[in-house]
Formats: structure tokens, C-alpha cells, sequence
């Protein structure tokens, strides 16, 4: 994985726990058509949104919202 990336896996993991890889690279390939290791900065606000949508449905909607906020801030 790049640096950016396993920085967001690390950020993630206290939200998603096991799941987090996973849910990223899912997140990244559908909706960023990229892969995980492809982020750069300028995907961060996209992904920061997909991350707070579709984390609100796995896991309670304020965590997933200061989650994609930290994504966004990074």
C-alpha cells in the first residue's frame, strides 16, 4: 500500500476494526474506480464523503461522519 493509504487504513481501523481494509478498498474501487494503493490527496474529499455515506449504514451515522471528516482533513 502507498503511505497515504495505510495512514487512512490506520485511522480507520478504531471505527471498523477488522472490516476497515476491506470497506476502503470497496469504497475506493466503486465509487473512486481506483484502487486503495492509487489515493492521492485530491481523492480524499470524495472518499471522505463515501466514507461517511456508507459507513452510516454499517456503523453508527455521527462515528462515520467524525470518521470522513478526519479523511477529509488529512
Amino acid at each position: 500500500m502507498s503511505e497515504l493509504s495505510d495512514r487512512i487504513l490506520a485511522l480507520s481501523k478504531p471505527y471498523l476494526g477488522p472490516a476497515a481494509e476491506s470497506f476502503l478498498a470497496r469504497q475506493c474501487k466503486g465509487h473512486l474506480s481506483i484502487e486503495m494503493t492509487a489515493l492521492t490527496s485530491a481523492h480524499l474529499k470524495d472518499l471522505a464523503a463515501w466514507v461517511e455515506r456508507s459507513g452510516g449504514l454499517i456503523m453508527d451515522a455521527p462515528k462515520a461522519a467524525e470518521l470522513g471528516k478526519k479523511i477529509a482533513a488529512m
